[in-house]
C-alpha cells in the first residue's frame, strides 16, 4: 500500500519543516527500506504552502511506525492544522 500524507505549512516554518521531514524519512528509508517522497503544490496561500509526504510500497503497520516518527522527528510541531492521511493500493501489479 502507498500512504499519502498531506498538511499545511506557514511559509516562515517550511525551513524547519523540511530539515524535519527530510530527516525523518531518511531513517524511515534506512530502518523500513521505504521509498518516501516529499512534494508541496507550487501556490501558496494566505502565507501557507501545501505539502505532500508519499510512502510507496509501504509494509504492514508502517502507518503506526510513521506516527511514531513523527512524534520523535518533531514535524507537529512546524505544520498548521491536522495531517490527512490517505491509502491507496496498486490494482494490477507492474511488472
Amino acid at each position: 500500500m502507498d500512504l499519502y500524507i498531506y498538511y499545511k505549512v506557514k511559509d516562515s516554518d517550511a525551513p524547519s519543516l523540511l530539515a524535519a521531514v527530510a530527516s525523518m524519512q531518511a531513517g524511515l528509508t534506512q530502518r523500513h527500506g521505504v521509498v518516501c517522497q516529499l512534494k508541496r503544490r507550487p501556490e501558496t496561500r494566505e502565507g501557507l504552502q501545501t505539502w505532500m509526504e508519499v510512502y510507496s510500497s509501504t509494509p504492514e503497520g508502517f502507518a503506526a511506525i510513521l506516527q511514531q516518527a513523527v512524534a520523535q522527528s518533531g514535524v507537529d510541531q512546524y505544520t498548521t492544522g491536522l495531517r490527512h492521511t490517505e491509502v491507496f493500493m496498486d490494482i494490477v501489479p507492474c511488472a
